[in-house]
């Protein structure tokens, strides 16, 4: 029997559940990052304690729904040949998860003073790497339905990423070249959170191309 024709018995569908699942929760994550840096910046305190603690349940939610798939993963015989890959690609979606609650407890914590020239800046490159991991989402579904659908959603994602690392360079330019009244201390804090919003979106790359591997296998 066929790679593509496992995936078409219905006792696979408990796993498909499963990771739609837990992409819901990454999809809801990223909705609470986006806030989340938006109301730091702009000073809703409310807003910023209520994106930590949604945060929080949704990174809960998400690993036990990685460890419900594994369980799936590894009580199927019949899905042994892709049990690896699976694994993987969890492993992604679970970096993800860590990067996002990892950034928004770092604000909570270090309280960057982010000029108001940046305050914009800051939002956009938080949107950008959003939507790198957000394009991510329907190819991860694709690819257990239309492998061949997963070279347009990689695109995206590299597109975003690529968007969003210039973003990132461009405020770290900015910080460093023109605003010659930060103290060199806030100038590596603010190039520190940069960074870290921007390995958002290199961790969405990894999605992607674990994806393009797993599409080319099932394909052979």
């Amino acid at each position: 029997m066929g790679f593509i024709d496992i995936f078409s018995r219905k006792k696979a569908n408990i796993l498909i559940q499963s990771i739609d699942t837990l992409l819901s929760a990454v999809d809801e994550s990223l909705t609470v990052f986006k806030g989340g840096v938006k109301d730091y910046l702009y000073g809703d305190e409310a807003g910023f304690a209520e994106n930590l603690s949604k945060m929080a349940a949704l990174e809960t939610e998400a690993l036990a729904r990685i460890r419900e798939i594994e369980g799936t993963l590894y009580s199927r015989g019949y899905l042994m040949r892709s049990r690896g890959d699976i694994m993987r690609l969890l492993e992604r979606f679970d970096h993800i998860i860590t990067i996002i609650s990892v950034d928004l407890v770092q604000f909570e914590i270090e309280s960057p003073n982010v000029p108001k020239e940046l305050k914009r800046e800051f939002v956009k490159l938080s949107e950008l790497a959003s939507l790198a991991v957000e394009s991510s989402i329907p190819g991860t579904k694709a690819y257990f339905t239309e492998p061949q659908a997963v070279a347009e959603t990689a695109s995206q994602v590299y597109f975003y990423e690529k968007e969003a690392v210039k973003l990132s360079q461009s405020i770290k330019r900015t910080v460093f070249h023109q605003m010659e009244g930060l103290k060199l201390s806030e100038k590596f804090h603010l190039r520190y959170f940069s960074l870290h919003i921007e390995d958002l979106a290199k961790a969405a790359v990894k999605v992607a191309e674990q994806l393009s591997v797993m599409a080319i296998k099932r394909s052979l």
